[in-house]
């Protein structure tokens, strides 16, 4: 729901993840505006910080998360081995340097940072990466998995050594890990709770975990054993759950919280102009799209099967809808211009992108009701639709309703609780289904888990064995041209058969109050709350 640095020593090989975006001046391009970190002369020490939630975080578990929402909390309670900064560079957090990288890409030696401590006072340690790696790799319903890739096995030589043995070379690691996947989690916890490590989940970071209020708030203290104590402000850290954009502006302009996710874009001028407030601006490295179940009969990461519906079946159907859509008139009335067309993946400002990889298809409606006539399926085509039942995503999908008609389609639209969504495209139980990603530095983790047969994230059931070669290919590359010539050549492949139809790439919208300081919003869309404070 962001590019890095490819200073890896290595026997000749290239940093696995050195990916990126192209960034402007201080990682912020022309009218984006990340935050800055707070100064220690600045903020005071002490108090609540509450941040308004526009939908509820999914599992707590970093290996079973698959919610954007997650990732902001995350953010406070669990580190990972790597983080990525405003230039969407990777760097290390739990690590102290970039991996090594030996034996042509198959072998990963990572350094783990002494002397950090879990939740609850007992030392992290490279033995806990291990076994991270391991539970990643091995528990039912994990969504890292595939993020990890062809791993045979990790070692521990040490306290502050990791070894990571691969199958064949696999260039995206150091990017998963600069996410979920690289959240080192207390083995004592895992062992003891095993897949309920969500009730009382126990991590390295700044905060942990106090109480949960389903569909209500999130609540944090600050954790005494964190290593780096000196820049953590706040006492608590409230997340509140408010779905209504226009709620969370009025909770933002009374200042019952102090900062609110994903704006409206219809607000957004209105909130510039308020004096009290500050309005971040990123542009996000993911997408926002549809996706048709095609062979998602048994529930996500099972093989495909096939679909009783002409949607599953016949290619011309999806493509129609694909030509229907007029994404430019999307971004301007809808998104008041806060966001920029997308047909791809790839972000444009990644490393990995190219002409191709953002071809795009134009708005045709008359070519749409061609290609459903050489379906043969009668129109109007009734297609249904489950999205989130927040007003910003039901007035997206009335906008799509209305579009898509004129292309002969006749849309309906089942409105649901974003947790009940996320429940509904695991198990395959929608035809199709509007939600997006907020995408990651390096492309593998846009595509490969969303497209490729088996990945953790594929809810459209898409299997095509042409373009898992591609993507494999992709995946071992060492040479970031050649990477960018697959990529353009799997987007081709997606492209040709739509399980996904990419429509736009949204702007990361948060306000702030201005009495506080040190809150930042990064091209990877994660709301960085942890080391900020109330202004003196």
């Amino acid at each position: 729901m962001a590019a890095a640095c490819s200073a890896v020593s290595t026997d000749g090989g290239a940093s696995p993840g050195s990916s990126g975006a192209q960034p402007g001046a201080n990682g912020a391009a022309a009218g984006e505006a990340f935050g800055s970190p707070a100064k220690a002369d600045e903020v005071k020490q002490g108090g609540k910080l509450v941040m308004a939630l526009s939908a509820e975080p999914d599992q707590l578990d970093p290996t079973l998360s698959r919610s954007l929402y997650s990732r902001y909390v995350f953010h406070a309670m669990c580190e990972k081995l790597y983080d990525v900064d405003a230039d969407a560079r990777i760097v290390p957090q739990l690590a102290t340097a970039l991996p090594t990288v030996t034996d042509g890409g198959k072998t990963v030696t990572i350094p783990v940072r002494e002397g950090a401590k879990f939740s609850d006072g007992s030392i992290m340690d490279a033995a806990a990466v291990k076994a991270t790696f391991e539970r990643n790799l091995t528990l039912a319903g994990s969504g890292r998995k595939s993020e990890l890739g062809p791993i045979t096995s990790v070692e521990a030589p040490n306290a502050s050594t990791v070894v990571v043995h691969y199958k064949e070379p696999f260039a995206p690691l150091t990017a998963a890990l600069a996410d979920r996947a690289g959240m080192v989690l207390n083995p004592k916890t895992t062992k003891a709770l095993g897949n309920r490590f969500s009730t009382d989940p126990s991590c390295v970071g700044p905060f942990k975990l106090v109480k949960r209020v389903p569909q209500n708030s999130i609540e944090l203290a600050k954790d005494p054993n964190y290593y780096d104590a000196d820049k953590v402000h706040f006492d608590s850290i409230s997340y509140r759950i408010i779905t209504d954009a226009n709620i969370r502006a009025a909770n933002l302009r009374s200042g019952d919280v102090q900062v609110a996710d994903s704006l409206s874009a219809q607000e957004v001028p209105n909130l510039r102009n308020e004096k009290s407030l500050t309005v971040l601006q990123s542009q996000s490295l993911g997408y926002q799209g549809v996706s048709f179940n095609v062979g998602n009969v048994d529930g996500v990461g099972t093989p495909a099967k096939k679909v009783n519906r002409a949607s599953a079946n016949e290619p011309k159907i999806r493509e129609a809808f694909k030509y229907a859509i007029d994404r430019a008139g999307l971004v301007k009335v809808i998104f008041n211009d806060l966001a920029s067309v997308a047909c791809s993946p790839i972000s444009p400002k990644s490393e990995f992108s190219s002409e191709a990889a953002q071809r795009c298809s134009p708005h045709d409606p008359a070519k749409a009701k061609q290609l459903l006539t050489e379906a043969g399926v009668k129109m109007p085509y009734e297609v249904t639709m489950i999205t989130s039942n927040n007003p910003d995503s039901l007035r997206l999908a009335q906008a799509l309703q209305s579009m898509v008609k004129e292309g002969g389609f006749d849309l309906k639209i089942q409105p649901v609780e974003y947790a009940t969504l996320l429940d509904q495209q695991d198990r395959g139980d929608f035809e199709l289904l509007q939600l997006g990603w907020s995408g990651r530095i390096d492309p593998d983790a846009n595509i490969t888990n969303f497209v490729g047969t088996g990945g953790s994230q594929n809810v459209s059931g898409y299997n095509n064995a042409d373009l898992d070669a591609i993507l494999t290919k992709a995946r071992q590359g060492q040479d970031v041209a050649e990477r960018r010539g697959l990529y353009a050549q799997a987007v081709e492949k997606v492209q040709a058969d739509n399980p996904i139809i990419y429509i736009y790439r949204q702007f990361n919208l948060t306000g702030v109050a201005n009495t506080v300081k040190g809150i930042q919003v990064f091209p990877d869309g994660v709301v960085r709350v942890a080391f900020g404070g109330f202004s003196k």
